[in-house]
């Protein structure tokens, strides 16, 4: 069933996707080489907890963590550990709030100090690919066309989008329908209504398309290894032009001031 927000539920969504926004900034702020993600996941909780909200992710279907870490091969679902970032990783944080009844959720990939011309152009091309999605997410368009506009600008690049995994509505739930896959066809699937709103996160992988579930049950890799790229918005399906209801640009301020982020593929 698909499920229309008010405009006054829209405005409460808000609040709990920008909660995730400043949160994934504390993030931004203390990632370097050296920290572990269990200490991200202890941070994360507490800034959460703090204002007012509860993390989505604890405990939802049996998940043992607060936030989401998935490092280089992890494309999702990866599990906050004791072992230290390096120079040269990737690492994507999903976080999720509840605040108000509704959920905020969405995510952000972060670079570790000097990675190849390859990882930055496959962040670079990842993010930029979720605004081209996002300008599909108006009245009249179709699911389809967000996919399709996801799906063609990583494979001019010769990257694999991820079949397995997909976007989704959000609302009191944190997984609503519809689905939001990372290809389709222009013109297919749901037409989109006014206040739908949606998770966007195109999930990207340098090589092969293909992922498996490792044996923790969890976490998400590609099957040749290669890095994945993760970014996720929460937008609102509007007229002429989507509302995103979370905000990187207090994430991307505290990257940019943090000297052990690579921020050189802006």
């Amino acid at each position: 069933m698909i499920l229309y927000k008010t405009n006054e539920e829209v405005e409460l969504m808000q609040i709990s996707a920008l909660l995730v926004s400043n949160t994934l900034a504390e993030v931004a702020k203390v990632l370097k080489p050296g920290i572990t993600t269990l200490e991200i996941d202890k941070l994360a909780n507490e800034f959460i907890l703090d204002n007012g909200a509860v993390p989505s992710f604890y405990q939802y279907n049996g998940f043992p963590f607060h936030i989401i870490t998935s490092v280089n091969d992890v494309v999702v679902h990866g599990f906050p550990t004791k072992d230290e970032l390096k120079d040269g990783d990737i690492i994507s944080v999903d976080v999720g709030t509840i605040k108000n009844g509704f959920h905020g959720d969405h995510a952000y990939t972060f670079i570790i100090g000097e990675v190849s011309p390859a990882v930055l152009n496959l962040v670079k091309t990842t993010k930029e690919s979720l605004f081209l999605g996002i300008k599909e997410a108006v009245v009249g368009k179709r699911i389809g066309d967000i996919g399709a506009a996801i799906q063609n600008h990583n494979e001019k690049q010769g990257y694999g989008v991820v079949r397995d995994l997909v976007g989704h509505g959000l609302g009191r739930d944190m997984h609503e329908d519809p689905q939001v896959p990372n290809y389709g066809r222009k013109g297919n699937g749901l037409l989109l209504r006014e206040n739908l709103v949606l998770a966007i996160e195109p999930m990207i992988n340098m090589g092969k398309k293909d992922v498996f579930l490792d044996d923790d049950g969890w976490t998400i890799r590609t099957v040749d290894g290669s890095p994945s790229v993760h970014f996720e918005h929460d937008v609102c399906v509007k007229k002429g032009e989507a509302l995103i209801l979370s905000n990187y640009a207090p994430i991307e301020a505290a990257e940019k001031q943090n000297s052990n982020l690579n921020t050189s593929y802006y």
